[in-house]
């Protein structure tokens, strides 16, 4: 009878491994053979480090890097006063190249970037994990560098980089050192500073438009850099990883630059660099919810001044919004007849909310009825053209017809 091997044998099937090839030997390039790095020994085993110096002088596009301007008013917008009392070799930037974007415990920071201040200019020192083996090394080796820190800049740190980096200290069994330091976003300062101006607010767009840098061919998007590392642990070769490396030290670098550029931005902007409408007026947004209350009016006057230059997708709403908040800044300082003259000027323009500002005004403060009923009607008479929102006419409607008939009421009593 012919066995399972015999058939096989028939078929052209070899049995056993004596007559197989050898394996070929693996093309391997360590990342020590790719980037000058050196071993950073723990009682967990050792650590890859990558160093750069940058100089003082060093730009990153046409912005320095050393904070050069005072922090205040990002430290009273952040809520943050901590910062003001720590020096600049106490701020570190940092940013994590990881595994995925996910998140949760199965995501692995294999490359954190760090930037700080020191004597001999800008140091920024990459952290690297030549296998998942070494998290355990490489967390000890940023536990020991952050020693000194006391304020973490980040650009979406608190949403993703430091909650990542807790985990894995958390997985490991150990305290986070990342939970005492005061922590700066600068994510949420971009949006509140640039969300008009561009519809995407990403540290990339900003490192161009704003810090006017440009980055090499050596750059790659962020959603190959998990990839890339998978594929060097499964063959061996770091030397993609290059570009990896080069796109975090960008990331931290532009970090550094970036508050540099904010601290000078909001300083003195009555009196420093601001000079596109648009970062004006966001800036009279900032400090008008700081109670910076003089500024944010000199703020919005200067941006309306500059209406010639507004982009038409953004001028009517940008207009309205800028003397709606003008009006109502010189109504809470008292300043009435100039909150009045804005609000004549908006009705002009056919904002809504300015007729019914004079109706009160008129009717609470002047007690001129009959001014108040006109300005009264002619919100009714603009709430009932054609073309305005029916969610707007059901808002504005009933109280306009309520107060209406009150005026009247009040103007009868008053002729009597």
């Amino acid at each position: 009878m012919t066995n399972l091997s015999d058939k096989l044998k028939s078929l052209g099937v070899k049995v056993g491994a004596k007559d197989l090839a050898p394996p070929q030997a693996r093309n391997t390039y360590p990342i020590e053979q790719v980037l000058s790095g050196r071993l950073l020994e723990s009682s967990a085993g050792e650590a890859y480090i990558v160093e750069t110096v940058y100089p003082p002088d060093h730009l990153h596009g046409h912005t320095g890097l050393i904070i050069s301007a005072s922090l205040a008013a990002i430290a009273e917008w952040a809520d943050e006063r901590r910062i003001l009392s720590y020096p600049p070799s106490s701020f570190y930037f940092l940013d994590c190249e990881t595994t995925g974007l996910a998140g949760g415990t199965g995501t692995y920071a294999f490359l954190v970037g760090i930037g700080c201040f020191t004597d001999d200019g800008f140091r920024l020192t990459q952290f690297f994990m030549r296998d998942l083996t070494e998290e355990p090394a490489q967390l000890l080796a940023l536990e020991e560098f952050l020693a000194p820190c006391r304020v973490l800049v980040t650009f979406n740190g608190k949403a993703f980089d430091i909650p990542l980096l807790t985990t894995r200290y958390i997985v490991q069994g150990w305290h986070s050192p990342l939970a005492s330091v005061a922590q700066l976003d600068l994510l949420h300062l971009a949006r509140r500073l640039w969300r008009e101006r561009f519809p995407s607010r990403t540290l990339g767009t900003l490192e161009t438009h704003i810090l006017g840098a440009r980055r090499t061919l050596e750059d790659i998007p962020g959603w190959m850099i998990p990839q890339m590392y998978f594929d060097y642990l499964h063959s061996g070769d770091a030397r993609p990883l290059t570009n990896v490396f080069y796109h975090n030290s960008m990331d931290v670098l532009a970090l550094a630059a970036l508050l540099n550029h904010a601290t000078h931005l909001l300083e003195d902007p009555l009196h420093g660099t601001v000079e596109h409408y648009l970062d004006q007026y966001a800036i009279g947004r900032l400090f008008e919810d700081l109670g910076r209350w003089d500024e944010a009016v000199e703020l919005y006057r200067r941006s309306l001044g500059d209406e010639a230059k507004y982009d038409p997708a953004v001028r009517d709403n940008l207009i309205e919004d800028i003397l709606r908040r003008l009006s109502f800044l010189h109504k809470r300082r008292g300043e009435l007849s100039m909150a009045v003259d804005l609000w004549k000027q908006a009705t002009q323009r056919q904002h809504l909310y300015a007729y019914v500002e004079l109706a009160k005004y008129y009717e609470h403060d002047q007690r001129d009825y009959n001014e108040a009923i006109h300005w009264t009607q002619s919100a009714l008479e603009l709430v009932s053209a054609p073309g305005l929102a029916r969610f707007e006419r059901l808002r504005w409607q009933p109280d306009l017809d309520h107060r209406l008939a009150r005026l009247y009421k009040k103007a009868g009593q008053a002729d009597e």
